[in-house]
Order: structure tokens, then C-alpha cells, then sequence
């Protein structure tokens, strides 16, 4: 009976020193990983998160101002419209 507690207990030794073991490789290999990362995006010459949201406020703005002027065009078109049928009326009636 001895001797399988021994043999239990150095199995148990044996279980936590690989885990410890593992656990300091995984984070090895996610120290490397994140290193790697950050390389390929630092490569990637991608653009950060403040350039895009005033980059995307510039495009809102350039949208707003571009319906205003398809408004502006519409109106201007149905005036000149009504302004050449109004002057063939006009000149029917002379």
C-alpha cells in the first residue's frame, strides 16, 4: 500500500511540473504570436482609428453639402423651365 501512494504522488509531481511547464510555453508562443501582430500590422501601413473618424465626419459633411446642392440644381432647373414656358406662351400670344 505503501508504495502505490508513492507511486501516486510522483505521478501527482510528474502532472504539475508538465503543467507548469505547458503553461509557461503557452505563454511563450502567445508572447511571439502578439510580437508577429503587431509586425504584420505595423507593415500594413493601416490607418488609425482617429484619421478614420475624421476622415469619415469630412465624407458625412461633403455628403450633407452635395444633397443641398442637388436640391438647389432641382429648384434652379424647375425655374428655368418655367421661365422658357412662360416666355413660348408669351411669344404665341404676340
Amino acid at each position: 500500500m505503501q508504495t502505490t501512494g508513492r507511486l501516486f504522488d510522483d505521478i501527482a509531481r510528474v502532472a504539475n511540473g508538465a503543467a507548469g511547464a505547458l503553461h509557461g510555453v503557452r505563454e511563450e508562443v502567445e508572447s511571439l504570436v502578439k510580437a508577429r501582430l503587431e509586425r504584420v500590422l505595423a507593415d500594413m501601413d493601416l490607418v488609425s482609428r482617429d484619421e478614420f473618424e475624421a476622415v469619415k465626419a469630412v465624407a458625412a459633411k461633403a455628403r450633407e453639402e452635395q444633397e443641398i446642392l442637388s436640391e438647389q440644381v432641382a429648384a434652379l432647373q424647375a425655374e428655368l423651365k418655367a421661365a422658357k414656358s412662360s416666355k413660348k406662351a408669351a411669344a404665341k400670344k404676340a
